[in-house]
């Protein structure tokens, strides 16, 4: 876990809390004045094997929680991830039993799109996602922790509904720019766009030099070993092999686009998206008990 402590009144203390399965950092931010705090973008734990959901990575969570005395006032979400589960709704849930409140899961706005686009695809019924996401964020629009102002800034491109937020002189950017020796995120989804990336990638290394760019995932390769949840957008500037200074929107559409036409799907792509889409609700239960999913089948050879 790191912890960045608050230097300022109008700056929050930030725990990251790496989850290593999926390579994902999760994110407790808060003001330290008023203990109020939000959770970003937090991880479900998947066995493929065992096909079992457990809640070690929430729970270690809520210990944080429980140990730094935060009350959690929203869970939020950048997009849907297609990597790893959600663990939002369990979250929401014990955090109602354990401080009497019902923290609302925040999203933006275009998340109707991909709950549409996936819900068919998977045959979820409508029911099952449609009012799961209790705060729908407008581009730009502002919301309080605490004393903290944070926003919401749109950052389309590894998906259309993505979101970062940007809190005090940090912003948590999701699935959009990760490590300088990482570069940026896959635009090959549906509704994905490098042209799209590369102009919220240009948006954040548009910030002041100092602030820090809090990255969804990280991949550390063999020579650094150690991940590391932020960069600050000066290194970013110098250093990502994507996005440094001096590199064009046309040379960053080839490079991304030839290297995701290199890359294999999530190992945990069907599970995470029909999962996310309710907002880490699980299916309900059929007459006898289980919970399905639905997984695509391919066929070689002759036609059935």
């Amino acid at each position: 876990m790191w912890r960045v402590a608050s230097t300022t009144p109008v700056e929050p203390t930030i725990h990251a809390i790496f989850e290593t399965n999926t390579g994902t950092w999760q994110y407790l931010v808060s003001d330290p004045a008023t203990s109020s705090a939000v959770i970003i973008d937090p991880v479900l734990d998947f066995d493929r094997t065992t096909q079992t959901v457990s809640t070690r990575s929430a729970e270690s969570l809520l210990k944080t929680v429980a140990e730094c005395g935060l009350k959690i006032e929203m869970i939020l979400e950048t997009h849907v991830h297609a990597d790893h589960l959600t663990a939002a709704t369990y979250l929401q849930r014990h955090l109602a039993q354990s401080q009497g409140l019902n923290p609302p899961i925040g999203i933006g706005k275009r998340i109707t799109q991909v709950q549409n686009l996936f819900g068919q695809r998977y045959g979820v019924p409508l029911a099952e996602y449609m009012t799961v996401f209790d705060k729908l964020f407008d581009d730009d629009e502002t919301f309080k922790i605490g004393n903290l102002t944070a926003t919401a800034v749109h950052l389309p491109g590894h998906t259309p509904d993505h979101l970062g937020y940007r809190i005090g002189e940090n912003i948590f950017c999701g699935d959009s720019i990760f490590h300088a020796d990482i570069g940026t995120a896959r635009c090959d989804f549906p509704g994905g766009s490098a042209r799209d990336l590369f102009r919220s990638g240009k948006k954040l290394l548009s910030l002041p030099g100092h602030f820090k760019v809090w990255t969804g995932h990280d991949y550390p390769p063999q020579e650094r070993e150690t991940p590391r949840p932020w960069m600050s957008v000066q290194e970013h500037r110098e250093q990502n092999k994507h996005l440094k200074d001096g590199t064009t929107e046309e040379q960053y559409i080839a490079l991304r686009e030839a290297r995701d036409a290199q890359m294999q799907a999530p190992k945990l792509l069907h599970q995470s998206l029909q999962i996310n889409i309710r907002a880490g609700q699980l299916p309900k239960p059929t007459e006898a008990g289980h919970r399905m999913l639905h997984l695509p089948m391919k066929f070689q050879g002759g036609e059935w």
